[in-house]
């Protein structure tokens, strides 16, 4: 079943099963790192339908590990999508009345051009031939896909974690085309505590003799047993103190007393172990690289002259933003500076901190606050914006 799923996993990255849309030679992706990317594909989700006059679009920007499917069935997983119980016909981002879309991030392994995507110069994956990927990058190549719909204006841009530094990032660099912003469990800058963490895990990812220099598909392997550890520590960091001791504490996995050796004899062990492992059938190892490092790089106030005010200068766009009170990956007082960053810059902002042990994945799960705070917001911002129930 794995194998079957990793199959899966590597077809997806040039043959989605979503839409996608190709860029030629003569439309090519100027990045960061100072080259042209060129020809490269995304591939995306839409759920509702764009109106008249193209006023309800709603762009929801994914996670680390996220991909284009917020509302369907995921092709490899078989799982429902990851914000499934937000967005469809009468939920709170309701399809009935916006058009929501969603896109695989560049440098991601779901159909938008990544490391597991065949280079057309080669004929082989790019692995670590592709250039750095950066947030900045990721919203170019998303904002060529919204001009491709048509769309002059997103009504909203959300979106949690690394979707919430594309938030930011849209939001700075395209300010006259977005109406309204949600960051949610974000921050402006990478921590070094967070590329710390990071860290450990590119680095566990190459020091698995099945990583290759990055060329793994070519020795047909993969570095399943690196990318798990990697999940398995980037995984604590998603938790909290409180929410691990509710959920395991210290109870032992199907047994009656400790086995006095290397096994998973206590439960937190075990559920790690399956967080790592199935993991890696559906996420390529090259792409995992590139996330975290397109994460670390990003620093909007370094972009500004080390003024995060400055990134928001003039604008017009109506925020909201959300932590929670358990996250220790994005805590509070990082929202906050950006809220301070809003109000000098003279924006429209508001700001929510909800009470909860579920750490910074809290942003994924069933948080009734939280949608409570989605909902006023998105509700509030439709009656500014004249689209009507």
């Amino acid at each position: 079943m794995a194998a079957l799923r990793a199959g899966k996993t590597n077809n997806e990255a040039d043959q989605p099963s979503s839409p996608v849309l190709r860029f030629g030679l003569d439309k090519p992706l100027k990045l960061d790192a100072g080259t042209l990317l060129s020809p490269f594909q995304i591939a995306y989700q839409t759920y509702g339908t764009l109106n008249d006059a193209r006023s309800n679009a709603i762009l929801v920007c994914h996670a680390l590990t996220g991909d284009q499917h917020v509302g369907s069935t995921n092709p490899v997983t078989g799982k429902p999508g990851w914000w499934e119980v937000l967005i469809g016909p009468g939920k709170i981002i309701d399809t009935s009345r916006f058009f929501v879309i969603c896109s695989n991030v560049i440098g991601g392994c779901l159909g938008s051009t990544g490391p597991a995507s065949t280079n057309p110069a080669t004929g082989k994956p790019y692995g670590l031939d592709l250039p750095i990927i950066t947030i900045r990058d990721m919203v170019r190549a998303q904002q060529m896909l919204i001009d491709h719909f048509g769309i002059e204006k997103l009504f909203c841009v959300l979106g949690g974690s690394m979707g919430g530094m594309q938030v930011l990032e849209w939001a700075s660099s395209y300010p006259e085309r977005v109406f309204s912003a949600l960051p949610i469990a974000t921050g402006a800058r990478h921590s070094s505590q967070n590329i710390a963490f990071h860290e450990v895990g590119r680095q566990a990812v190459m020091a698995d003799p099945d990583w290759h220099g990055g060329k793994y598909f070519e020795h047909g392997k993969r570095p399943e047993k690196g990318l798990a550890v990697a999940r398995m520590a980037a995984h604590i960091t998603y938790l909290s103190e409180a929410a691990l001791h509710r959920k395991f504490g210290r109870n032992l996995q199907d047994r009656e007393a400790l086995t006095f050796g290397f096994d998973a004899d206590f439960q937190i062990e075990s559920y790690l172990r399956h967080q790592g492992m199935t993991f890696v059938d559906r996420f390529d190892a090259n792409s995992y690289l590139y996330m975290t490092r397109s994460m670390d790089y990003f620093d909007l106030a370094a972009d500004h002259g080390g003024r995060l005010a400055d990134a928001f200068a003039g604008t017009k766009t109506r925020f909201c933003l959300v932590s929670f009170t358990s996250d220790w990956l994005f805590p509070t007082e990082e929202s906050r500076s950006i809220v301070h960053a809003l109000n000098a810059a003279g924006a429209s902002v508001s700001f929510v901190e909800i009470e909860t042990d579920r750490g910074h994945d809290a942003f994924l799960l069933d948080e009734p606050e939280l949608f409570a705070a989605i909902n006023g917001f998105i509700g509030s911002a439709a009656r500014a914006r004249g689209l009507t129930s």
